[in-house]
């Protein structure tokens, strides 16, 4: 599963018989004082939570996510990743390890669901990215997901032979072995060929190029138009460099792309609230939009918090601290808001982006929503 489909599924885990677990652990780890810090961490909080009222029922659990951290921490079992998410539950069976390619803030939650801001963060500021290198005689195609290198596919000019591969990346193998045998010699032109119907069929939305700026150059030159646009940018690679260097030259690239995009959209939707449009720019609107299934598209500031009520009947959310429901009377129950509400969105099919800063959407409270319908 992508990053986007395993955050989905974690956010429809929302009726157990008891607490979830969820830790997020910095891997990214320059010293042996930064791994020590993680480690010291993750022991305080396990001690911590196995002395809490909601520890009953939860001491496998609290072993195995011991047992997963230690492992990880000590390289015992190794995995390329700068942060890892761990989610336990024994009512739901759930014994989760997400690793990522993006550091993460050392994080112990223990609630009646999985806890999803920090995944949700890693997934909106790195978004599905294909890296192209190209020389003049071979091209690698690097997918990368969640900021860390998927599988690569290795195209070659001069030896197009044949591999047992399955799905996209015999896909696009398959095209530039055609185009190869068709046109020998037209190498640029084969790799844009396969790139091109990769995105027709796969809906590929962000290309990093990498190489040399004379063949990065021309290969741009020969691609599609709706390929080109795709584009995001171009970074410097060597044919023999390790996936996961590009993937992170790449991953650096993308993310100042994101930042520029996602501000726009904020400044959009800010200016599309003021008109009364398909849009809201406050905490209230927001809630009033998800409790009418409104909601297609939540931006939240990473720092936003705001302490509230869901209710026990109709499950709205609200503001402030009244004991019972405004809309059916219902008995609430204290929650913090946005968790919920990012929660909330993605369960419903909506899309979630956390940032890190916006002054103007910080002016308005902090979070604001496009919406499906006007309210």
């Amino acid at each position: 599963m992508t990053l986007a489909e395993q955050i989905a599924h974690l956010s429809k885990l929302n009726e157990s018989t008891g607490p979830v677990i969820s830790v997020y652990l910095n891997t990214r780890w320059t010293d042996e004082h930064q791994r020590e810090r993680t480690r010291l961490f993750l022991k305080s909080e396990l001690q911590r939570a196995r002395q809490t009222r909601l520890a009953e029922g939860l001491g496998d659990a609290f072993d195995w996510i011991e047992t997963e951290g230690a492992a990880l921490i000590d390289q015992v079992s190794p995995v390329e990743a700068d942060g890892v998410a761990l989610f336990a539950c024994p009512a739901l069976g759930l014994r989760e390890v997400i690793a990522l390619r993006a550091p993460l803030e050392n994080m112990f939650v223990l609630a009646d669901r999985p806890y999803l801001r920090p995944l949700t963060t890693v997934e909106s500021q790195t978004p599905a990215t294909l890296v192209v290198f190209v020389d003049t005689e071979s091209a690698r195609l690097i997918p990368v997901l969640a900021g860390a290198a998927g599988e690569e596919l290795r195209l070659e000019s001069d030896v197009p032979g044949h591999h047992r591969r399955g799905g996209w990346a015999q896909l696009a193998l398959g095209h530039y072995q055609r185009h190869i045998a068709e046109r020998r010699g037209r190498h640029l032109e084969a790799v844009a060929e396969a790139l091109g119907r990769m995105v027709r069929e796969h809906d590929i939305e962000r290309i990093v190029v990498a190489g040399n700026s004379d063949v990065t150059a021309a290969f741009r030159r020969a691609l599609p138009p709706m390929v080109a646009a795709r584009v995001a940018g171009v970074i410097p690679g060597r044919r023999h460099e390790p996936a996961s260097e590009l993937a992170a030259r790449a991953v650096d690239l993308i993310g100042q792309a994101t930042t520029l995009e996602t501000d726009a959209a904020v400044d959009a939707i800010l200016t599309e609230a003021a008109k009364g449009g398909r849009a809201v720019a406050s905490l209230e609107g927001a809630l009033e939009a998800m409790h009418r299934g409104a909601v297609d598209h939540l931006y939240m500031l990473r720092g936003f918090e705001e302490r509230g009520r869901a209710c026990q009947g109709c499950a709205a959310l609200q503001p402030g601290d009244a004991a019972t429901c405004r809309l059916c009377r219902h008995a609430t129950m204290g929650i913090e808001l946005g968790e919920a509400m990012v929660t909330r969105t993605i369960a419903a099919g909506g899309a979630v982006t956390m940032l890190n800063a916006h002054a103007a959407l910080s002016a308005a409270g902090g979070i604001a929503a496009r919406l499906r319908f006007a309210l």
